[in-house]
């Protein structure tokens, strides 16, 4: 019963091989006299070889991984020897054969092509089974020394690059690649981790800081050079340092004020320049304390909409913000000099939110429902999209609402069960897209676990390992 569909056949089986190179370089003549290129200016031509090249590949692609194949009959042009331009002759070719020897030969025959090359090849490699039954014999077939112009192959080199290409992209095929070197980039990491820790602790009991901050894409080592530097600065000039206390420090990209009142220090920059920023804090507030002076001006003229911050608004200084928002309260009131807002505007925008962004902003409709609006926007231009888009933000707040907590506890629910050290995404990563990602990592977790333990996991849109060992890999991930 266990044998039936097993056909007994003689002890000693003759397999008819040939590697993928002896295939191109025995129909290397064949390519020649029927190659596309040479019927550039006769599209029918071209058409027929060009389609009948590609039955011929997957043909012997087929007879090499030892697949069934149905015989196949395929027509060639070939240009007529000695007579006018534009004179082809067709030819066909019937291909039965069962091995690739035969074939080879069969379609060099059919264009009276020398097969003296197929015939000095080993003829066969005796296949001996002891238990007298057929076993199907599969090639892994070698690309390694075929081109991908190659008329033949070519189309299958490409492919296999392509699927070879996807594979690697798969999380758990790049994690499994990756898993080792993370784990010990980030053990590398563990004595400066411990020099931050301590760094960061002697800086806020000696100046009074309330934090101390790292929100730029610099790696840790950077992190703790500059905490470095501000101690070496605290010892040359104590005096301005006093002005730290009882505030939030970041370093990021650039130094100054933050609509916070976070003090900002550019990680790139000389102590110098920091220096100077501490120096003038007090005019930088004065700044800050003017900011809801102008966010109410421009919350009256737009029926007391709620002005805010976007929710992963990159840092902007004090001053900066200031001005946008005059530039906005002045296309505001011209346009309400000219004419009046829409009738079916609802008498009150108190529960929108508006931002006003940079003057090079975008002006568009966020995944939390905030309306965000360039200082650049003319006033009939801004006030047509909020016209627009008032229902799909009352949507988009809503969902926001439900989303944000419930983003939350899926983060922490994928640090438990991956045992991950921490797990955080790029600003760019929206809420429902961080949930869908989390819900199929605690989908897959018994196949990730092992390849994530210990990691610090950063959802973002590229696969990376950070020089801290940190694991960055694209929220739409494949398993």
């Amino acid at each position: 019963m266990f044998c039936q569909g097993i056909r007994q056949i003689p002890r000693n089986v003759n397999l008819r091989y040939m590697t993928t190179t002896e295939v191109s370089t025995a129909l290397r003549p064949f390519y020649f006299s029927v190659h596309p290129d040479l019927f550039g200016q006769y599209p029918s031509q071209r058409m027929t070889n060009e389609t009948s090249l590609q039955q011929l590949s997957s043909f012997i692609e087929c007879l090499q991984k030892n697949r069934p194949v149905k015989p196949v009959h395929l027509k060639f042009y070939v240009r007529e020897k000695n007579k006018d331009e534009g004179l082809f002759k067709l030819v066909n070719i019937q291909l039965n054969e069962k091995d690739i020897r035969s074939t080879v030969t069969s379609i060099l025959q059919s264009l009276k092509l020398s097969t003296k090359y197929v015939d000095g090849l080993p003829k066969t490699e005796k296949f001996t089974d002891p238990l007298f039954t057929e076993k199907k014999t599969h090639y892994n077939v070698d690309f390694t020394n075929i081109k991908e112009d190659d008329p033949l192959f070519g189309m299958f080199i490409l492919k296999k690059k392509i699927d070879l290409e996807r594979e690697s992209n798969r999380l758990r095929y790049w994690l499994e690649k990756n898993y080792k070197v993370a784990l010990d980039k980030s053990k590398t990491q563990i004595p400066v981790r411990s020099d931050i820790k301590r760094l960061r602790n002697e800086l806020i009991q000696k100046w009074g800081l309330q934090e101390v901050r790292w929100d730029c894409g610099w790696n840790e080592q950077h992190f703790k050079g500059c905490l470095q530097a501000l101690m070496a600065l605290g010892e040359q000039h104590p005096q301005p340092m006093q002005i730290l206390k009882g505030r939030i420090l970041v370093f990021a990209g650039f130094t100054g004020v933050s609509l916070d009142g976070h003090i900002m220090l550019n990680s790139g920059e000389v102590r110098h320049n920091w220096l100077d920023l501490l120096h003038n804090v007090k005019k930088y507030d004065k700044a800050l304390l003017r900011i809801p002076l102008f966010e109410k001006c421009v919350s009256q003229v737009l029926r007391d909409i709620k002005i805010g911050r976007r929710k992963f608004m990159p840092k902007i200084l004090a001053e900066e913000y200031e001005n946008n928002l005059k530039k906005i309260t002045t296309a505001l009131n011209d346009y309400l000099s000219r004419r009046s807002f829409p009738k079916e505007w609802p008498k009150t925008l108190k529960e929108y939110e508006l931002v006003v962004d940079s003057e090079s902003g975008p002006l568009m409709l966020s995944h939390t429902g905030q309306i965000m609006v360039p200082a650049s926007c003319p006033g009939v231009l801004m006030v047509n999209f909020i016209t627009r888009n008032l229902e799909e933000a009352a949507k988009k707040m809503e969902k926001y609402k439900t989303n944000q907590y419930l983003e939350q506890s899926l983060q922490q629910k994928c640090i438990d069960a991956l045992h991950l050290t921490d797990l955080f995404k790029d600003d760019s990563v929206s809420p429902d897209v961080m949930i869908e990602c989390c819900q199929r990592l605690l989908k897959f977790q018994d196949e990730l676990q092992p390849v994530l333990k210990d990691v610090c996991l950063h959802i973002t849109n590229y696969y990376s390992v950070l020089s801290d060992g940190v694991v960055c890999i694209p929220w739409n991930w494949a398993i």
